[in-house]
């Protein structure tokens, strides 16, 4: 197995680690998520940039990088859930995760068949924009938890823009994240050859 598919894996390894950290409501396990998640998304940067730089690209990294990347995005928004600090309507998760469930679902029915869907450009920024909510949010909670504790005076005024701001976000996030769905599924309509389906 080459070094970018090590990575892949590697992220998906990380996966359970971000998902227990998150689960203690606690400055330092927060923090310790935060640092987490922040190396599994470098794993995501640099084993594409070492695929493409060195010829590895592989069967493998174009089914499972995309895998491992929703594994992760999915997991943290689940996750982002359970913090007060942050309001993120259920409907919202549901149609991110939804997206992500029949497009990984439409890969498989591609691979049966012999054919590898790669992410497009309008998949990879529906990543890079998921990533962005999430590192901006749950940095956002951490520094919600210093602020009660040494700005009280600020606590309230700060907790409101943060709870406005994460909604508006989520659902620019989700919206993005269908288009993007509709976008997949206009792309690949040919590969995916669902109209001979029974």
């Amino acid at each position: 197995m080459n070094l970018p598919n090590r990575l892949t894996i590697a992220r998906l390894v990380l996966v359970p680690l971000f998902v227990l950290l998150m689960s203690v409501d606690h400055f330092a396990s927060y923090l310790a998520a935060y640092v987490t998640f922040t190396v599994a998304s470098l794993t995501d940067y640099y084993d594409g940039k070492i695929a493409r730089r060195d010829g590895l690209i592989t069967n493998f990294g174009k089914l499972m990088d995309p895998l491992a990347d929703k594994i992760l995005v999915t997991a943290a928004f689940v996750m982002l859930m359970k913090i007060p600090a942050l309001t993120t309507p259920g409907w919202a998760i549901v149609a991110i995760l939804a997206r992500e469930f029949l497009v990984t679902g439409a890969r498989s029915l591609a691979a049966a068949d012999g054919s590898i869907i790669a992410a497009n450009a309008t998949g990879k920024t529906k990543t890079v924009i998921q990533m962005v909510h999430i590192y901006t949010f749950l940095f956002l909670a951490i520094v919600a938890g210093l602020v009660e504790r040494w700005l009280p005076d600020y606590a309230e005024v700060y907790g409101s823009v943060l709870s406005a701001a994460s909604m508006y976000s989520i659902i620019f996030v989700a919206a993005f994240t269908v288009y993007s769905g509709i976008e997949f599924a206009r792309s690949n309509w040919a590969a995916l050859n669902l109209s001979t389906r029974s």
